[in-house]
């Protein structure tokens, strides 16, 4: 294999550029170009490619580099349409005219379902990332659970999951972290924490809202912030536990933080905070409001007399506030689990391709004897019997629905990924980098401006 190519699909993550850039690495040592197409799979459908050599003369561009958040060579949510045979043949041809006898995909789930269609005409491999953690399964036998219905008025199918056909421990998680969800718990806790001193020092409550859309991966991680309550998506919210809890917690300390994934769902499996009629390029579900949700629900059931009684002068709406995390979850220099193991799945998603792995995941597994280390499986193990790859959800056991915080598994579950997340250099950076008197002066300098003069077409 003389030449590959490489994209970045779905929405940005922190340990996007750590890919590939330990793409490029282990390219170089295999004297193997590559090149990387602008803007995911956009590009491929734009009939001039743009694209940039990353590995010229098979040294790294300066660029590339680790340490830096999001993707050098942009990102988008386009993906292939497998039912649109013309397309596909277009983009196979120059992939064919541009000589790329393989391709990686470095994405989630999303990105995984789109390049299918592309495996069956050359060597694809994804390199995973999200911050959502849901590309993964908790057993090999979860996507057999899967069952299609088809919709009232034959408008498409519904999908629901029937009874667990397989044992759960931690050392049967398939793909146990993708690379992105360090950072993004990292910064989602200090928002938890940082929020927690506003609602002591006022004696209010707080709600904050984090991602990760029907995944609650997130939700849980940002418990290294010490909220009172974590709401996931995957356990319905019984409204009545929530305010029991809230006044207990609010009788003794005089404040309440509680965290609540984007996607949470009502007993009746509704949305509390979704947009019915807003998707994204994805054709994903535009998910808005799950805390400002959970707030009119407790000024309700609460009330202006419980804080008038507790002598404060304020009423619900004023003692019950939200904030989001946001986008700045996904954004940033990565810590170092993040580049570490992005860097190592870049690295073995070019070693697939060279051993023929035509639609092969690089995975990052964990066991109790070796910690942690990369493999592979092949892409058709995450799709259900109908050909569908379902994002992964939180296993039941990590979650205490009584207490609304995460069970002793969960907390098992994330020991190991944030032992040693954070390297030395990651604190350094602050002091050095972030408080540089030169960014007093400097202005902001796009890595775009210089990716930009590299860009290549074809002709």
């Amino acid at each position: 294999m003389n030449r590959i190519g490489i994209l970045t699909a779905g929405g940005d993550t922190p340990a996007l550029n750590a890919t590939l850039q330990g793409v490029a690495l282990r390219a170089c040592q295999r004297r193997i170009e590559v090149l990387g197409f602008i803007k995911g799979f956009s590009s491929l459908f734009n009939p001039r490619v743009p694209h940039v050599k990353l590995n010229p003369l098979f040294s790294p561009i300066p660029e590339l580099d680790a340490m830096r958040g999001g993707t050098l060579i942009g990102a988008s949510r386009d993906y292939v349409d497998p039912n649109d045979k013309a397309m596909l043949g277009e983009v196979v041809d120059r992939l064919r005219r541009l000589k790329v006898e393989g391709l990686i995909c470095i994405g989630g789930d999303g990105t995984l379902n789109g390049m299918q269609a592309l495996s069956e005409y050359l060597p694809t491999v994804l390199a995973p990332k999200t911050i959502d953690n849901d590309l993964g399964l908790n057993y090999r036998q979860e996507p057999d659970e899967w069952v299609r219905e088809a919709c009232d008025g034959g408008t498409g199918y519904r999908y629901t999951r029937g009874p667990a056909r397989g044992r759960f421990d931690l050392e049967h998680m398939v793909n146990y972290v993708t690379p992105g969800f360090a950072t993004a718990v990292y910064v989602s806790a200090s928002g938890v924490e940082r929020i927690r001193t506003t609602a002591e020092s006022h004696r209010r409550i707080a709600i904050i809202e984090v991602m990760g859309r029907h995944s609650g991966y997130l939700a849980m991680g940002a418990a290294y912030g010490q909220p009172d309550i974590v709401l996931l998506p995957e356990a319905p919210l019984n409204v009545e536990r929530l305010v029991e809890r809230v006044l207990d917690v609010y009788d003794l300390q005089k404040n309440v933080v509680i965290v609540c994934g984007e996607g949470i769902v009502d007993e009746s499996g509704r949305e509390l905070g979704s947009e019915v009629a807003s998707t994204d390029p994805a054709g994903n579900k535009v998910l808005s409001g799950a805390a400002e949700a959970v707030r009119q629900i407790l000024i309700e059931r609460l009330g202006d007399s419980y804080f008038t009684t507790k002598r404060r002068n304020e009423s619900a709406r004023a003692a019950i506030f939200t904030r989001k995390v946001g986008h700045t979850q996904r954004g940033g220099r990565p810590v170092y689990f993040d580049r570490f193991y992005g860097l190592q799945l870049g690295g073995h998603a070019v070693d697939l391709l060279t051993e023929g792995h035509a639609n092969g995941v690089a995975i990052l597994q964990w066991n109790r004897e070796r910690g942690f280390y990369i493999d592979r499986v092949n892409a058709n193990d995450f799709r259900d019997r109908y050909g569908l790859i379902h994002a992964r959800q939180v296993h039941p056991s990590f979650y205490d629905r009584e207490a609304l915080q995460l069970s002793q598994v969960g907390v098992n579950y994330l020991t190991p990924i944030f032992t040693n997340a954070i390297g030395m250099d990651d604190l350094d950076y602050v002091r050095t980098q972030l408080f540089h008197p030169g960014n007093l002066t400097q202005p902001y300098r796009s890595i775009n401006v210089d990716i930009n003069k590299r860009i290549c077409f074809l002709e």
